[in-house]
């Protein structure tokens, strides 16, 4: 009894002296920045609230002349040599610009790192998340997030634009595959799960700050009200506050109860109203209400859509909260660039239309969070643990991550697993061969690719591997010449998206899909159907003449994932994130609506029998 009570005594003391110490660290960390910020000119704060797609950087002195805050790589912006060094050696090229200036203040350097490092050539590339929902595994997830980090921090980056914590109602919408679930509770689980393993338990030097985006309701916009010519994607959500509230809004509420350190706001609407220039919801519920201390960041170009003038766009969304604005730089000669928005801001502080307050707020935040993570300490960074990024045990991991993430929909007489032994096994379809396709988009590129974009096992070689004799496995692209195999496996589904270009008005297989899958009924050999793709698609006629059906969403560059499952090493586990409709009229269709009738009901999946 009394050495239980010393324990618990020794446990409670340990437990008062970390949070004496995070206290007196945060108060220490007020006390500088504050002394910081009224050192500074408004130029210098300005700046600091300016964040540049490099890509776009028209001159890298530009740093110093503007005081810029942050640089990002958005998908695709890469480095002329995409290798993990040469990241490390950009970041300090930038970086050494900043600590060119009077206040040496460090640059924060962003990316898209959404499933694993994707910009970066030889990265480990997870399932997106709709297939992780499918495992639904806090651990998985957390362990996913922490090799990302590792994999970032590897090439000298501060910042993931992730997780994305959006409730995907309508499958139309081309982000789909971004959202871990149509159920709010399993997003707001794994988001949490996601942010711990990129930032800790606490935001500290070791930490890669995560995002939890995108700021709120993007997962329920309406079909036809999308903008920027999309269909679905930036479009508005006519939601009731309470509904917003306790399914929209939660996953980010518990993301700051963990102290998730940025938050990037959505393009959609609520009830009409831009989200980028929502005072009310920004600045009222999620930083007053919700006690959001960090940084608060645009989307990219995210202000230009509240109003045809610039300068009132960048007045509403610095006033409505926005900390950190995403220029991001010139697309075009006729686009608003760093040095208009920062020019504009300046006038707009200066003839009161923005408050000085609410500048200084701005800055405050993001000097917090730099001072957090360290960067004032060690801004230049060393070209170390590169051999981390795309290692065997990342890529280990994304094998398991892939296993786990497979829904067996369909198993006629128990068809699979296959056996590795006997007979000859013919891949019929593009996918089966394709890093590209089976990756998707945020793959390299901000749409992906197609091809060998990147090092990885594609499906064919991961049956080749699987197998005694890789002799047994032929491969037939469009489902010619099979060859009388034994077992046919056709791998059919979307080609990479990303964004707005993947909204669809129809989710039915391709053409070429369907072509290919009547050639292969009409050879009368047994075969299975393994769908690639960011969501549930129209499938009827393919589940009905397949003997087996695998749902394996957009798995990454760890093939061997699915041939560990289809072969029996491992049995089928994941179980559906997202109810499967059986016609467009369905959609959007959720679990728990009225007159649920859907192909197949959230949480459904099969398994090997014992």
């Amino acid at each position: 009894m009394k050495k239980s009570c010393l324990l618990n005594n020794k446990l409670i003391k340990t437990i008062t002296s970390i949070f004496l110490f995070q206290i007196m660290s945060c108060s220490s960390i007020d006390g500088e920045v504050s002394k910081l910020v009224s050192s500074m000119t408004l130029e210098e704060k300005i700046g600091q609230m300016t964040q540049v797609d490099y890509r776009y950087l028209a001159d890298k002195a530009d740093i110093g002349k503007y005081f810029l805050g942050s640089i990002l790589s958005g998908g695709g912006s890469t480095p002329p040599t995409n290798q993990p060094s040469s990241w490390v050696d950009l970041y300090n090229s930038f970086q050494g610009e900043a600590l060119k200036t009077r206040l040496k203040i460090p640059l924060i350097y962003g990316i898209d790192a959404v499933h694993g490092h994707n910009n970066v050539l030889g990265a480990t590339m997870f399932p997106h998340n709709i297939g992780l929902g499918c495992a639904n595994d806090k651990a998985l997830v957390q362990e996913i997030a922490a090799a990302t980090a590792a994999e970032v921090k590897a090439t000298g980056l501060d910042w993931t634009f992730a997780p994305c914590v959006a409730v995907a109602q309508d499958e139309r919408w081309g982000r789909t595959y971004e959202s871990f679930s149509e159920d709010s509770e399993i997003v707001t689980e794994l988001g949490v799960a996601s942010t711990i393993g990129y930032q800790g338990r606490t935001l500290n030097k070791n930490s890669v700050l995560a995002c939890a985006k995108h700021f709120v309701g993007d997962g329920n916009t309406v079909f036809g009200t999308g903008t920027n010519w999309y269909k679905i994607d930036r479009g508005d959500v006519v939601l009731d506050e309470e509904e917003l509230r306790s399914k929209y809004i939660k996953p980010f509420q518990e993301s700051i109860k963990m102290g998730v350190g940025s938050i990037m706001v959505s393009y959609n609407s609520w009830k009409g109203k831009k989200l980028h220039g929502h005072k009310y919801l920004i600045n009222d519920v999620l930083k007053k209400e919700l006690k959001f201390d960090g940084i608060v960041v645009s989307d990219w170009a995210g202000i230009n859509e509240l109003d045809k003038d610039y300068k009132t766009c960048i007045i509403q969304s610095i006033n409505a909260g926005i900390d950190m604005n995403m220029v991001p730089g010139s697309l075009n000669p006729d686009d608003n660039s760093y040095d208009d928005f920062i020019r504009l801001a300046i006038e707009s502080v200066k003839e009161g239309s923005i408050p000085m307050e609410r500048i200084d707020d701005a800055v405050s935040r993001i000097l917090k969070i730099k001072k957090k993570l360290g960067l004032f300490d060690k801004p230049i960074k060393a070209p170390k643990n590169t051999d981390v990024v795309g290692s065997k045990k990342h890529r280990d991991l994304a094998r398991k991550s892939v296993r786990k993430s497979l829904v067996l929909l369909k198993n006629k007489g128990d068809i699979l697993p296959l056996n590795k032994d006997s007979g000859k096994i013919t891949l019929v379809g593009e996918h089966a061969d394709n890093i590209g396709y089976q990756s998707g988009g945020w793959t390299i590129h901000w749409q992906g690719g197609s091809g060998d974009i990147t090092p990885g096992t594609t499906i064919l070689d991961a049956f080749k591997s699987a197998v005694a004799d890789s002799n047994s496995i032929h491969y037939s692209k469009y489902g010619e010449n099979l060859l009388n195999p034994d077992m046919v496996v056709v791998v059919v589904g979307e080609k990479p998206y990303s964004e707005g270009v993947g909204d669809r008005e129809s989710l039915h297989l391709s053409d070429e899909d369907i072509k290919l899958l009547k050639k292969v009924k009409n050879s009368n050999l047994p075969y299975v159907v393994v769908l690639i793709s960011g969501r549930p698609m129209i499938i009827n006629e393919a589940l009905a003449e397949s003997d087996a059906f695998v749902a394996a969403w957009l798995p990454g560059t760890e093939g061997g994932g699915i041939s560990d499952v289809i072969f029996g090493d491992y049995n089928f586990t994941g179980r559906l994130s997202m109810t499967w409709p059986k016609s467009m009229k369905q959609i959007p269709i959720n679990y728990g609506d009225s007159n649920y009738d859907p192909l197949f009901q959230f949480g459904f999946g099969l398994s090997y029998k014992k």
